[in-house]
């Protein structure tokens, strides 16, 4: 098992505090879902973690290894999802598949995938926007990171795809901790270990639905 331990997380913005000395402990074989209005922090913090935005402050340790957040990125064991498509829109599938896996297993590991050869010969582009993710998804769920931070990967997608999204998720779970935020709570919630709500700045433990109607994240 490892972990991912995120402490003292700090984030204004301008005269505004986002997120005030947050601190988490993510495992392997869980699933985490990080739920907040707009506007709450909840990307924030996976940019943070990822190091794509900067701290005010943080500490980031993985296994008890503390790792600057400047080397996070370079570090390879956490793995992020943007909400913005990433792939090259003009290469077919089936191009994007070589270029992230030089290993044949692997390759056919994604081609026999679900629904994976009925879009492998067509671009990007031509993606529905659940196939896209989809894709995003596979392709980064087959590295080989211990964690993966999904921003948003529910989001918009088709039902179809959210339910083989989860399926996926749910398998690889057993070698990798997921940390995800997404306003689809009801699908995060069905595969989620561990449910937290960023309100005002803090962290807050969810057990159930009550628990978010009681903190006003969701409406009687």
């Amino acid at each position: 098992m490892n972990v991912l331990e995120i402490k003292n997380v700090n984030k204004s913005f301008k005269e505004k505090q986002i997120l005030k000395n947050l601190s988490f402990q993510f495992y392997t074989g869980e699933i985490n879902a990080i739920f907040g209005r707009n506007g709450s922090g909840k990307s924030t913090l996976l940019k943070l973690i990822y190091g794509t935005l900067k701290s005010d402050s943080i500490e980031i340790r993985i296994n008890g290894e503390f790792i600057k957040e400047s080397k996070v990125i370079l570090d390879n064991r956490i793995g992020y999802l943007p909400q913005k498509d990433f792939l090259p829109k003009r290469l077919k599938v089936s191009e994007i598949i070589f270029m992230y896996f030089n290993d044949e297993d692997k390759q056919d590991k994604i081609f026999y995938a679900p629904r994976i050869t009925n879009i492998q010969n067509r671009k990007i582009w031509e993606l529905s926007l659940g196939e896209r993710r989809y894709l995003e998804i596979i392709l980064l769920g087959n590295l080989n990171h211990n964690f993966l931070l999904l921003d948003e990967p529910f989001s918009m997608v088709e039902p179809l795809f959210i339910e083989i999204i989860k399926d996926f998720l749910n398998n690889i779970k057993e070698t990798k901790g997921i940390i995800l935020t997404d306003h689809y709570y009801e699908d995060a919630m069905q595969i989620a270990n561990k449910i937290f709500l960023i309100k005002e700045g803090d962290k807050i433990n969810i057990h159930d639905k009550n628990d978010l109607v009681y903190h006003g994240y969701l409406s009687h």
